[in-house]
């Protein structure tokens, strides 16, 4: 069964290291450019949060647990399954 997951930054924690950006496997992770947090740094984004599989690799690979991870399983037509 298929998982759709949700991935959310405490931006302002985040230190602008990139590893969960390398850790991304379907590659949706940037690190935003345009903005600074309060640290002084750039901060991760989030590409296309639609392709999210909620794998946790990001949140795994952050050395400051900036990163929490939620999924939901997907049935056979793309739809949330609900327990």
């Amino acid at each position: 069964m298929a998982t759709q997951g949700t991935v959310t930054f405490d931006r302002d924690v985040c230190k602008g290291c990139g590893l969960c950006v390398a850790a991304c496997a379907i590659r949706i992770l940037a690190l935003d450019e345009t903005a600074i947090n309060a640290k002084g740094y750039h901060p991760v984004k989030v590409l296309d949060p639609s392709r999210c599989n909620g794998c946790t690799n990001c949140a795994l690979m952050c050395p400051d647990q900036g990163i929490t991870v939620t999924k939901e399983k997907l049935g056979a037509r793309g739809q949330l399954v609900h327990a």
